[in-house]
């Protein structure tokens, strides 16, 4: 199965898949708005301003498996990254990352080793999976990398130049 194939809902219940964004490279982020880690909206924002225009998207996927950390409903969550950090990227609804329920993409994205050779669960909140245009995941940034730390951009760079 490509991950184009995987049935998703949009953050207020439209069904979709990654097959909307097919084309573009992709950086696919589990979320949590009371997280340490949740000022990481503003520079995935930064992201998909700069490169946009450029067949960039940052796909926002809530999930609350990490300590409680995103509790709200669909209408909160969008109206918290509207109203803290301009949020102007797409934003599933919320799912589970790990564990017996995790959600048949992450079952696709943790099987891809991030920078140190390790595959698996997702580490915490804002763990970051890039899509090449071709739907193929080419990296992964564990939850502490910033969303315009060198390596982040230069992937993203790379996969738009490809």
């Amino acid at each position: 199965m490509s991950l184009y194939d995987i049935p998703l809902r949009t953050l207020t219940g439209e069904p979709t898949t990654l097959a909307a964004h097919q084309g573009k490279v992709v950086l696919v982020v589990n979320v949590a708005s009371k997280c340490g880690l949740t000022p990481q909206y503003a520079g995935l924002e930064r992201l998909q301003q700069k490169y946009a225009d450029r067949g960039f998207t940052v796909v926002g996927v809530p999930c609350n498996q990490f300590a409680g950390q995103e509790p709200g409903s669909a209408e909160e969550i969008g109206t918290f990254c509207s109203a803290s950090y301009g949020v102007t990227f797409p934003l599933l609804e919320k799912i589970e990352v790990n564990g017996d329920h995790r959600h048949p993409l992450y079952d696709e994205l943790t099987q891809v080793k991030d920078a140190d050779g390790e595959a698996g669960d997702v580490q915490w909140n804002f763990e970051k999976f890039l899509v090449s245009g071709k739907g193929e995941v080419v990296g992964r940034f564990r939850p502490r990398t910033e969303p315009e730390a060198a390596e982040v951009v230069a992937a993203i760079e790379a996969q738009l130049s490809a």
